[in-house]
């Protein structure tokens, strides 16, 4: 198991401070939030972007994912959402990132057209994604909340470069057992994001084990092997605890979770 956190738990960081927290609490990675508000995003010159990766490179730390918020399922028309994509696609690469996070955003749609639109944008950005050396992820969330849901537009897709990240609040939010999930994502997953919260009713973000999400029995499964990312939501929770003390206990949790079984 190879561990990261999100940027989204301790929003405007500075990218040097980003990198010696991970450092400092034995996380190898991080999943960068890619907004304007935030130090990195698309916006940035060549020469920034150059700067970000080196920090990350001598801390030793990689850049998991550009978290990004492009909405593959959304109404309007296809060509704002490609130079979106691609315009993520381009920052991974220079920052030698690995991932490109995106979102479902159907909203109220037919599911059925959801799922193609979806999948025609998807397939479209993928031969790019490939020169580029990243893997574009549809995260389990919002119309698409269910990994059955976004496997049946990554399968769809059918390419290499077009894959899944198994948020496991919103599989379980959809009542969806986690070996369920599993079973559907397995083929198409980058790696697992996970967090805890109180209830279905109160998602305020808590630390992990302390809340009701299944944690172990997602943990349980092969997808442990490869990537967890801890997706700490604090930017929209203004009251939670802080992240930065909190991750080396949070480490800590998701390595016994993860243990080999005897």
């Amino acid at each position: 198991m190879k561990l990261a956190f999100s940027t989204l738990g301790v929003p405007g960081m500075p990218v040097a401070d980003v990198v010696r927290l991970a450092a400092g609490n034995g996380y190898q990675g991080v999943e960068l939030r890619a907004h304007p508000e935030e130090p990195v995003h698309p916006g940035l010159t060549p020469a920034e972007r150059a700067a970000v990766a080196d920090e990350f490179k001598r801390g030793g730390v990689e850049i998991l994912t550009v978290a990004g918020y492009v909405r593959v399922a959304a109404g309007g028309e296809d060509e704002p959402v490609l130079a979106e994509l691609a315009a993520l696609v381009e920052l991974a690469h220079d920052l030698g990132a690995a991932y490109v996070r995106v979102f479902p955003g159907g909203g109220d749609q037919d599911p059925a057209e959801a799922d193609a639109v979806a999948a025609r944008r998807l397939g479209a950005a993928a031969p790019y994604a490939a020169d580029m050396g990243v893997r574009i992820l549809l995260e389990t969330h919002d119309s698409h909340r269910a990994g059955a849901d976004v496997a049946r537009v990554v399968g769809t897709v059918g390419h290499g470069q077009i894959g899944a990240i198994w948020d496991v609040m919103h599989t379980w939010l959809a009542g969806e057992d986690p070996a369920a999930s599993h079973a559907v994502l397995a083929p198409h997953l980058g790696y697992v994001q996970v967090k805890d919260i109180a209830s279905a009713e109160d998602t305020t973000p808590l630390p992990l084990g302390a809340g009701v999400l299944p944690l172990k029995e997602c943990l349980d499964t092969p997808a442990a092997d490869g990537w967890v990312c801890w997706e700490y939501e604090k930017r929209w929770y203004a009251g939670a605890p802080g992240l930065p003390e909190l991750l080396a206990a949070g480490r800590e949790h998701l390595l016994r979770l993860g243990a080999p079984k005897q």
